[in-house]
This record gives C-alpha cells, sequence and structure tokens, in this order.
C-alpha cells in the first residue's frame, strides 16, 4: 500500500509526541487500524501537500483541500471532517491486511522538509559494520543479503527498512533450513532496518550498531560499502590501523587478507586526507603518490567523486593561477592550475553538488569566461557548477532575450538567481536538487514568468502562480 511505504520513510526522523502536541501543526497518526491526517489550515500549501504527498492521497491537493473539495480523498478511501481551522482525513488500514506497528506515532509537519533519502550518498561521512555474527552481506551478483538465523517456527518474516520506505510487505523474507533471507540491491550509503517476526518488530540482535528512531526506539544500522584501503607488505605487523579526516583521524583496524592489509568501509564521496599506521608507525600509502602536507605533517590525498576539469584560456603571461570555489572553502592557495601552450588547466575530482567558483590569476578574481552558467547574490556574481545534476531547467523561445535567470525556493527566490546558457532556441541550467517539492520561477529580462513547459502549478499569494516539480 503506497501509503504505509510512504509513512514508514518518515519514521527514521520522528519529532517527540510532546513536541507534536506542543505544536499547532499538521501531523500524521497512526494507531492499530486507522491512518489519520490532521492538517491546520493556517499552515502554507507547500507543507499540506507534502503531508497529502506522504500519506499517499492521489490527486488531492492543498488548494482543493482548502477550498472544500475532498472527492480525490473519498475516492482514495478517506474519511473527512472539517473542524474549526482542522481538516481531519481517516482511513481503516484493516481492509489492506497490512501488517503495521501497532504503536501510535505522531509525525509534526517539520518532517517533511526534510530532504535526506537513504542511500548513497549517505549523510554520514564514512561507516564500519559491526556484527557479532554477520547477518548482512553482499554477494557475488551484486545484491546484498539480510538473513535472520533460526526462528524456523515463525509464519512469516519480513525486513523493513529505508531501503524500502519501511514497506510491510515488500521486504517477504524466504525461509531456509536455517532461517529467513532477503535479497535486495543497495547502492552504498547508510540504512537502518527491523526484522518482523510473526508481527513484532525486532531489531537485528546479531548487529552492534544502532540508531534511535526518534521515539524511544532502535533501528539496526547497516553501511555498504563503496571502497577499500588497501596496503601491501608488512606480513609480520602485529597491528595496521588507517585513519584520516573522514574520521577526525581515530584510527580503524586493517586486517591481513591475501597478502595485503585491507579495510573495507563507507565513504562519502569527499576529498580526505589520510595515513596508515603501522605497529604504532605512521606512513603515506606507497600506492598514492598523492600528498599533501597540512599542519606539517604529510599524508596522503584520497578523491572520491566526480572528475572535473577546469580550463581558462589565455592568460599566458601569468605567473599562477588558482581556482577556488565552495568546494574547497574558497581557499586561494590549494588548487593550482598548470600552464598549457594556450592557458591553465586543471583536473580535480569533485562530489556531487551546486558549487560557484572563480578563477585567480596572479591575485585577480576572474569568473570562468566559458562557462554561461553564474550566480549572483548581493552583488557579487561567481561560475555556477552542477557535479552530478539531478534535473534541467529549459525554456523554450525568447530568442530575443537578454538574460534568463531562475529563482526559486531552492535559492530563497533570489532574483539574480541562476543565469542560464542560451543553446539555439533552447535557455539551460542543470542543478542538483535534494528529494522534495520545489516552487520555481523563470526571470526573462526581469519579468517572472511561469514555465510554459510544465503543466504543474500552484497559486501563490501574488495571484501569479508557481510552478512545480517533485524531485524523487
Amino acid at each position: 500500500m503506497r501509503t504505509l511505504k510512504h509513512l514508514f520513510t518518515m519514521l527514521l526522523m520522528l519529532c517527540s509526541l510532546m513536541e507534536a502536541r506542543a505544536q499547532k501543526r499538521n501531523r500524521i497518526v497512526m494507531s492499530r487500524d486507522h491512518l489519520i491526517l490532521i492538517v491546520d489550515v493556517h499552515t502554507s500549501k507547500t507543507e499540506i501537500d507534502s503531508l497529502l504527498r506522504v500519506g499517499g492521497i492521489v490527486g488531492q491537493t492543498a488548494e482543493m483541500l482548502l477550498q472544500g473539495n475532498y472527492l480525490p480523498a473519498i475516492k482514495n478511501g478517506w474519511d473527512v471532517k472539517a473542524k474549526k481551522n482542522i481538516i481531519e482525513l481517516n482511513r481503516s488500514l484493516s481492509d489492506g491486511k497490512e501488517n503495521i506497528q501497532i504503536t501510535p506515532y505522531f509525525l509534526s509537519s517539520n518532517v517533511y522538509k526534510s530532504s535526506s533519502r537513504p542511500g548513497y550518498p549517505s549523510e554520514v561521512a564514512y561507516g564500519v559494520n559491526n556484527f557479532s555474527r554477520v547477518t548482512v552481506h553482499e554477494l557475488s551478483s551484486g545484491l546484498t543479503r539480510f538473513f535472520v538465523p533460526g526462528n524456523i517456527q515463525a509464519r512469516r518474516v519480513f525486513v523493513s527498512g529505508s531501503f524500502n520506505n519501511w514497506s510491510t510487505i515488500k521486504g517477504n523474507m524466504n525461509k531456509t533450513d536455517s532461517g529467513w533471507v532477503f535479497d535486495v540491491r543497495l547502492e552504498p550509503g547508510k540504512y537502518a532496518y527491523k526484522f518482523i517476526i510473526n508481527s513484532n518488530w525486532t531489531t537485528d540482535v546479531n548487529n552492534k550498531l544502532s540508531e534511535d528512531d526518534g521515539v524511544g526506539n532502535n533501528n539496526s544500522i547497516y553501511f555498504r560499502y563503496n571502497y577499500t584501503f588497501r596496503l601491501a607488505g608488512y606480513p609480520s605487523a602485529r597491528k595496521i590501523t588507517v585513519a584520516g579526516s573522514f574520521n577526525k583521524w581515530n584510527e580503524i583496524p586493517m586486517r591481513l587478507k591475501n597478502g595485503r592489509w585491507e579495510c573495507p568501509l563507507y565513504l562519502h564521496d569527499g576529498n580526505y586526507l589520510y595515513r596508515f599506521i603501522v605497529d604504532g608507525y605512521s606512513i603515506t600509502d606507497p600506492a598514492n603518490k598523492l600528498t599533501q602536507v597540512q599542519n606539517s605533517v604529510l599524508s596522503s590525498v584520497l578523491l572520491l567523486g566526480e572528475a572535473v576539469t577546469f580550463k581558462l584560456n589565455g592568460y599566458t603571461n601569468a605567473h599562477k593561477v588558482f581556482v577556488a570555489g565552495t568546494f574547497n572553502n574558497w581557499d586561494t592557495n590549494m588548487l593550482p592550475l598548470t600552464k598549457t601552450t594556450t592557458g591553465w588547466i586543471l583536473h580535480y575530482t569533485i562530489s556531487a553538488g551546486n558549487y560557484q567558483y572563480k578563477f585567480i590569476a596572479d591575485g585577480q578574481w576572474i569568473v570562468d569566461p566559458l562557462n554561461p552558467n553564474q550566480i549572483t547574490i548581493d552583488g557579487n556574481t561567481n561560475s555556477f557548477l552542477a557535479v552530478k545534476p539531478n534535473h534541467t531547467f529549459t525554456l523554450k523561445g525568447y530568442s530575443s532575450a537578454h538574460t534568463v535567470r531562475l529563482a526559486g525556493n531552492f535559492n530563497n527566490w533570489n532574483e539574480q538567481g541562476y543565469t542560464l546558457e542560451h543553446k539555439g532556441d533552447v535557455w539551460i541550467i542543470n542543478i542538483r536538487l535534494k528529494p522534495g517539492k520545489y516552487l520555481y520561477k523563470f526571470l526573462v529580462d526581469g519579468n517572472w514568468i511561469l514555465d510554459p513547459g510544465n503543466k504543474l502549478w500552484e497559486q501563490n499569494q501574488y495571484g501569479t502562480g508557481n510552478s512545480v516539480i517533485w524531485i524523487e
């Protein structure tokens, strides 16, 4: 059932019961056999739309709800009651035969503003699993196997977690002679999960990693790895560890395997310094020529992310050219470009995201002449770069316009916004957005317009409307 799949996604971010009662906000209540959406009519339409989306009410919008049109909700099996400043939508779950947690939960509306999503890239910098007995592991096929040992007499066993939106029906485990198994394809990242054994929710008793689920209980945590530190040699070493900037230089044990010391783990995209510690003696990685001195200590450098090439034509008389931006905290001396016969170039690795940057030629700051995408904040214009963008904004026509900009709730409706590139008959810009709902408009030579290529829009306080997109 779509309602429950979306609902359980939110369980990782629950606010406490007292906070939910103290605030006059939209919320969802899930009891033994009913799902109840409580809508405060004084909250924004964006919040209400998010609540309806999480509840899985297809076709129902905040605009319709506030105007008294409840038909889509009723068609979806919801009972609707309007009270003073409150609209209550109630749906029985008994017909769905869902295996749900019987404890009621309250979700305040600020939950739906969260843009986090399980999986890759996880918000944590790194993660290492810790099992007393391995019950989650990777198969050679690329699938991840969850295993519940024993419990042979159980009627049904499920695994439910952030990887399947906390579904209570999609994680149906298969019975074997030694327990229950379930295989799923996971991207690298951090995942929370629980087992459901005969309708009883339980953490993985063999997993030593857990997190508070927001309502006084715990979820088990599993990291799908994406990187392995390796060090060849040192067969007689008693102990070798690895430490780096990704974990505040705390040592992680490495294990000797096939003549090499290894440490597999999850690492978020980024640029890190690291060192190996061999029986107490610190060394750089002999297999990695990329190093950097920080605080008078030489360390190896690890770059995880997308390869980006910065290129500046001309300026052949300059002595030094650097690039600086939000990807390196605007450090003016960290990233030097290499001189070529026609200009300057740098190959660098950056994690997924949106960035601002400029070149610095002998102390002179320069926007990238080859990049028409720019962003202006408080009168300061920088070049704009999206690494691994997941949405493209396009505006057809307007060939005689001087500038087309993009503004929305993702950049606080900054009128200087993002400058689009003009390609043929299309104005275009690529951006990376986190999952969620976004409102936006184009500014054509300073005039606000809706996106003519997008049929989704909603009314605003000015009566001029905003275009709407959802990023999954």
